[in-house]
């Protein structure tokens, strides 16, 4: 969901929230209405019995049981009224309810003196001696006897209780008004106009980060040309950003400060293109330069070493022949590397691809190094998975760089294997996530590889120092791996290495399958 849509969203949620609290409130203050008018008209009318008749007490002694009668009269015209007369400690004495009380019943008197001090109160809620689990609107006036004293003691209470009146027809009329039709489309109207304007809002503050949005997907799509003209002083022109030109907008200086940023990246990328471009130039041009001279080197150590053969006395020389012939061709070797890496990153580098069978292409690579794993006591071989048809690897690959990776991992096999150990090539199809691919195992049961190397043995020119014996001029030149990860990217795939100390490794050239 975008952000517009839970902007949107919230506006509306909030404005039907709203709408509820309104109603909400609006009932709440009827009911406190109804609890206002109900105590105000049940005190005044307590207010008019005790001036009408101000010895209450001395009727009920007079009249004995006639007395509640006389209280019914008084309520007569009070249908939704209870009368209760109470001693000072709150025991019912006379009642007009239908319910028969128990003996001493008493209702709880805080409500009582609440309602029957000077200091006014909004309503009072008490206990229904008939209903005890209710609190309902009560009033109280107090009743002192008749006296030649000047201030005599109270002597009861005269208790009015309001029976609850429920949601009768009156009051549901009532709320209904109070709801009318009216007010509910005022409300919506309301709710509508408010929920309107907040859109036109969001959307007015928004728009901007979606144009500057899409303007920097656009740029994120077709990538930090180089034709565009750099201009140090206009950051947002050649980028067509929105809004960059409003000064006095936050999104327009937003828009200003990416444009900024944007030229900024756009000078270091090209500085660094221009760097790799005289790198990788450089490097093939070293390279080129360093094959003749190598070359001859070679051929001249190798006249030497068969002019002398059969010399004893230039035994000795032969060894140092040797010894300099073999680190002549690891460097040629290393300066090809070199100009076949150079090559491979170059941009304009294109493959020739073919759909082929890699179990195939591994049988072949397997026949050319049968001899030197003979020699070295490797037994190389090769073998389909259980239950995987041979041929079944398909991809559409450039036949000679594939080649060359294989033949870089077995080199590398070869090269730290032990005497005695195993080399296994595999061909194989596996099913992912990602589709379809074919994967090219290359295991040994070599001595493995320590895990502070790992994470580097495809950085270029890496060499584990517990593997390499820099006098010698032995081993590997830390280019093989970065050459065979090249070329698994040049084809859309990866490569994986998995090595435990001791029990050898497994290098996995995936690639998409055909």
């Amino acid at each position: 969901m975008t952000v517009r849509a839970k902007i949107a969203f919230t506006i509306l949620f909030t404005g039907l929230l709203t709408a509820l609290g309104v109603v909400l409130a609006l009932v709440l203050a009827y009911e406190r209405f109804e609890h206002e008018s109900s105590y105000y008209r049940a005190d005044a009318f307590l207010k008019r019995v005790t001036e009408q008749h101000s010895d209450l007490l001395g009727m009920r002694e007079r009249f004995g049981e006639d007395f509640d009668s006389f209280l019914a009269n008084l309520v007569l015209y009070e249908p939704d009224t209870q009368l209760y007369l109470l001693d000072p400690q709150g025991q019912v004495l006379s009642s007009t309810g239908q319910r028969s009380l128990a003996a001493n019943f008493r209702v709880n008197m805080g409500p009582v003196m609440l309602a029957s001090g000077n200091d006014p109160m909004p309503y009072v809620l008490g206990d229904n001696p008939e209903r005890m689990d209710a609190r309902v609107v009560v009033a109280a006036r107090a009743l002192k006897p008749m006296s030649i004293a000047p201030d005599p003691p109270v002597a009861g209470y005269l208790y009015l209780v309001t029976r609850p009146r429920g949601f009768t027809e009156s009051r549901s009329t009532a709320l209904h008004s109070a709801l009318s039709q009216p007010f509910v489309l005022l409300m919506l109207v309301v709710v509508a106009l408010t929920t309107g304007l907040a859109a036109w809002i969001t959307a007015t503050v928004t728009r901007p980060l979606t144009r500057l949005t899409a303007s920097v997907s656009r740029i994120r799509d077709e990538g930090l040309s180089d034709a565009l003209p750099l201009a140090a002083n206009d950051a947002d022109a050649p980028w067509n950003l929105p809004d960059a030109r409003d000064q006095h907008n936050e999104f327009g200086q937003l828009a200003r400060g990416i444009g900024a940023m944007l030229q900024t990246l756009r000078r270091q990328w090209a500085a660094l293109r221009r760097l790799d471009h005289f790198r990788r130039e450089g490097v093939s041009n070293l390279s080129h330069d360093l094959r003749s001279p190598l070359t001859a080197t070679s051929a001249c150590l190798e006249t030497l070493d068969n002019r002398w053969q059969g010399d004893p006395a230039r035994d000795a020389d032969r060894e140092l022949v040797a010894v300099a012939l073999r680190n002549t061709h690891n460097a040629a070797r290393l300066v090809q590397s070199m100009g076949d890496l150079a090559r491979l990153d170059e941009p304009a580098f294109e493959l020739k691809t073919e759909v082929l069978d890699l179990g195939e292409l591994l049988d072949d690579v397997a026949i050319r190094f049968a001899e030197r794993a003979r020699q070295l006591g490797v037994m190389l071989s090769t073998g389909d998975p259980p239950g995987q048809p041979h041929g079944a690897a398909l991809a559409r690959v450039d036949v000679q760089l594939i080649e060359r990776a294989v033949a870089n991992l077995i080199d590398n096999a070869l090269k730290y294997g032990a005497a005695g150990g195993a080399i296994t090539l595999r061909a194989q199809r596996a099913e992912n996530t990602d589709g379809a691919q074919a994967l090219v195992t290359v295991s040994d049961r070599g001595p493995g590889i320590a895990a502070d190397d790992l994470p580097h043995l495809f950085d270029r020119f890496y060499q584990s120092r517990h593997q390499v014996a820099p006098a010698t001029g032995e081993g590997g030149k830390g280019l093989g791996l970065a050459i065979v990860k090249r070329i698994a990217e040049l084809h859309g795939g990866q490569l994986s290495l998995a090595s435990t100390p001791g029990s050898g490794t497994v290098v996995t050239l995936a690639l998409p399958a055909a």
